[in-house]
């Protein structure tokens, strides 16, 4: 499964490159409301830069037209820019007239089966269930994330499935085992992700252990 970070933050993207673990990136216009500071188009280029993986931005308007000239100007940007456009009537208008023009397309706000397959149908390269929105009100998101696996794999559907809204590291390995083919996760959740308490704890004694075996191996040598 590949990993995503969700977010607009340059300086997280640049770690986690560092780390060698990510994939792509996913944005959307609440996370750059977050970072600000910069053109929204400025800093999907920074990002396009740093990873060559997908890297997705949202269009903001309503209307099919709009989406389209929002979506057309975003992939201008670069190469590995992939559209992302909300579930509606509009959205599947839009996703299917953008893939004819070669564009790519990651379909969001999915919350049901049905809508999944109709935004694959559609021709999105991505589909994006949120998860933790579903989670929320009670209701098992991943059950949308194996219905859409099992769906995609038995009809040899093309688009790849996004497990979005991710709250914690076990959606991560949930998202994983119900065959997710990625999942894009805030940075916070992604370091969740390397620590565990014992390893910490290990760490620390190894290095205690090592200083104590050095400090003893020096007393000896100055007797």
């Amino acid at each position: 499964m590949k990993i995503f970070l969700d977010t607009a933050d340059i300086d997280e993207i640049r770690i986690a490159a560092r780390w060698g673990v990510i994939d792509g990136v996913t944005t959307n216009p609440s996370l750059y409301a977050k970072v600000g500071g910069a053109s929204y188009e400025s800093i999907l280029q920074e990002i396009c830069k740093i990873t060559p993986g997908p890297v997705s931005a949202e269009v903001v308007a309503a209307d099919v037209e709009g989406m389209l000239t929002e979506g057309r100007h975003f992939a201008r940007l670069a190469a590995n820019i992939v559209v992302k456009v909300p579930m509606c009537e509009e959205g599947l208008e839009a996703i299917t007239r953008l893939a004819d023009e070669g564009i790519k397309t990651n379909c969001t706000l999915i919350f049901s089966t049905n809508q999944g397959l109709l935004a694959a149908k559609a021709g999105a390269s991505f589909i994006s269930p949120f998860i933790g929105r579903l989670d929320d009100i009670n209701e098992d998101g991943m059950t949308v994330i194996r219905e859409l696996a099992e769906l995609l794999a038995l009809h040899e559907m093309d688009a790849e499935i996004i497990t979005a809204s991710i709250r914690h590291p076990l959606h991560v390995t949930q998202a994983a085992l119900a065959g997710a083919h990625i999942a894009t996760m805030p940075f916070k959740v992604l370091q969740q992700m390397i620590h565990h308490p014992l390893t910490d704890k290990g760490i620390v004694q190894f290095r205690a252990d090592w200083d104590k075996a050095r400090a003893e191996l020096a007393a000896k040598k100055g007797e």
